[in-house]
């Protein structure tokens, strides 16, 4: 996770470039000349998408770039009526069309398949493992969610290859949800009896999972193109609503109901007449069921849906992505990196994380370690998860108007906060003690502001992604684009995790295991000892991300969002 502030306005600032004089006239011109209806406008609207060519001042303006300018004019005008106090009633946030809802379902639906996976990688099989491993083995398994950070290295080929009898993005979405559906089925025979192992095989478990989520990552490739045509062109930035909402049902269902309806203390308090060893659901049980639902989904695609060739969508000019093939799709990425914003745009996705990073990583980790049980984090997870997909509905709203990233800069110091405040917690955890009501609701409570606030980054940053993205190569590009996104938030995993154990001081009770430290937990209490813990390098992590985010959001981050608003969405297109 899937896997979302009061603070300075940019309200006074220009979205756009403001148009010269002999622009401006010429588009006052034509709008006092047409009986146009202006209406809100997405990046993605064919009258922008048209390549542009430099020319001098007596060469007569094409229609293209007539309707260019004009869009410029509306930008401008639009963005000037939202910053006048006296007149913000002239802009309508886009609504999702009703002829689009049963696409926009669909989208969500491919999410969610993608989010089961995800949710139990990132989330439920880290919980599962902690009492047996070390923070340095979770590290080890967390490498399995590259594949989803790394996609773009393929998406080329997802991109250039297909059958046109099948469908540009089926050709893709059939096969691999095939292929993960029986992955699941042979993972499912085996991965009770591999969790309940006396050492578990960290290097196959992360090798297992690493493919499924290599799946997972080309099925996102493939789904993330298709919804720039399977929705209209005034319902697009609901695309990465359906994101949100299918995502995180995904992971909700594989890490907050899982994880309560796996355990035998939930099950014996609330399911079974009788104590039971094992709860009501179980890991193989689970995957089966999902290896089901992947088969019902692809024979649906399959016979069912039938995708609307690009020649027919209002994307048509998309077809210059058809003639590319691979080494040209390669040489457009090259292109797209070479763009001077765009690059400092990367390096915004690949820090903006590293400061929230420990937080998200192992706080509720080592909340489980001081004696919170796996249920009451389901809990809290489960009154969560509504909230995050009613204000996901909003988060999409507040980010369709001409200042998609303010909400996102706002989310940034949002998620900062709570990231101390998560250490907080953590440190005044009352161990061995039922917490009681009172801590469980600060707890809950830090919980939902958190996730609300990265609900309302992921939303934000997405559609602005979607607004920039060149249609021309739009599964390219917004690949590109998700991969750097997703990537800012894997790679300092690892490096985080690694140095909890590494700057922790422990001791074990038994003689003999002492200099084991955090690292040695596991050994120590197989040789029947207990891990005494001097310094927890969780606080040293935590600490030092949450002060290199504060610098990196001051120091460069919002410097550098702020010039990103105000360039037009023409400067984000590649010259052909």
């Amino acid at each position: 996770m899937p896997t979302a502030y009061v603070y300075p306005t940019l309200d006074d600032e220009p979205i756009v470039p403001i148009a010269t004089t002999s622009q401006t006239n010429n588009n006052t011109t034509n709008d006092q000349s047409t009986n146009k209806s202006y209406t809100s406008t997405t990046a993605m609207d064919p009258t922008i998408t048209a390549a542009t060519t430099q020319r001098r001042k007596e060469v007569p303006i094409s229609e293209d770039d007539k309707e260019e300018l004009e869009l410029d004019y509306f930008e401008n005008k639009k963005e000037s009526s939202i910053g006048n106090d006296n007149d913000t009633s002239s802009y309508q946030p886009e609504t999702l069309r009703r002829e689009d809802l049963g696409n926009f379902i669909l989208l969500v639906i491919l999410y969610l398949l993608q989010g089961v996976p995800v949710g139990l990688s990132f989330g439920s099989i880290p919980f599962l493992l902690k009492e047996q491993l070390s923070y340095s083995q979770i590290a080890i398994f967390s490498l399995s969610s590259w594949p989803y950070s790394l996609k773009f290295l393929w998406s080329p080929i997802v991109d250039a290859v297909y059958s046109p009898t099948v469908g540009r993005r089926k050709s893709w979405i059939i096969p691999i949800q095939l292929m993960t559906g029986f992955l699941f089925i042979l993972l499912s025979q085996r991965i009770d009896a591999l969790m309940e192992a006396e050492h578990i095989p960290i290097y196959y478990l992360t090798g297992a999972f690493l493919i499924t989520i290599f799946f997972c990552a080309t099925q996102d490739i493939a789904v993330d193109g298709w919804a720039l045509t399977l929705l209209s062109k005034d319902s697009l930035s609901y695309a990465s609503t359906a994101q949100t909402i299918g995502l995180n049902t995904g992971y909700f269902l594989s890490f907050t109901v899982f994880l309560a309806l796996s355990s035998p203390e939930f099950s014996n308090k609330y399911i079974w007449s009788e104590p039971q060893k094992y709860g009501i659901l179980r890991l193989g049980g689970y995957m089966r069921f999902w290896a089901l639902m992947y088969f019902a989904v692809t024979a649906w695609l399959t016979f069912m849906k039938k995708e609307v060739p690009i020649s027919f969508s209002w994307t048509a000019s998309q077809t210059d992505e058809d003639q590319l093939g691979i080494r040209g799709v390669y040489n457009t990425i090259w292109k797209i990196c070479k763009l001077s914003h765009l690059r400092s745009f990367i390096v915004v996705l690949l820090t903006a994380k590293i400061g929230f990073i420990c937080h998200e990583a192992v706080t509720s980790l080592k909340l489980l370690e001081k004696g919170f049980s796996k249920e009451d984090l389901a809990l809290s997870v489960l009154l969560d998860f509504p909230l995050q997909i009613f204000f996901g509905y909003y988060a999409a709203k507040w980010s369709n108007g001409p200042r998609p990233l303010k909400p996102w800069l706002w989310g940034f110091y949002g998620r900062l906060l709570f990231s101390a405040v998560g250490m907080m917690v953590v440190y005044f955890y009352p161990s061995g003690k039922d917490i009681g009501f009172f801590y469980f609701a600060i707890i809950m409570g830090s919980t939902v502001l958190s996730s609300f606030m990265s609900t309302i980054q992921f939303v934000s940053i997405s559609a602005f992604m979607t607004s920039i993205a060149d249609p021309l190569i739009g599964g390219t590009y917004m690949t590109l684009l998700n991969t750097f996104s997703n990537f800012g938030g894997t790679w300092p995993k690892f490096f985080v995790l690694e140095s909890v154990d590494y700057f922790t001081e422990a001791t074990c009770s038994v003689p003999d295991a002492n200099g084991l430290g955090e690292t040695g937990a596991p050994q120590c209490k197989e040789l029947g000892g207990t891990c005494v813990v001097h310094h927890d390098g969780y606080y040293t992590a935590g600490i030092v991300c949450v002060i290199a985010g504060l610098i990196l959001l001051e120091g460069y981050i919002r410097p550098t969002i702020y010039h990103l608003e105000g360039l037009s969405k023409r400067a984000w297109r590649i010259s052909r």
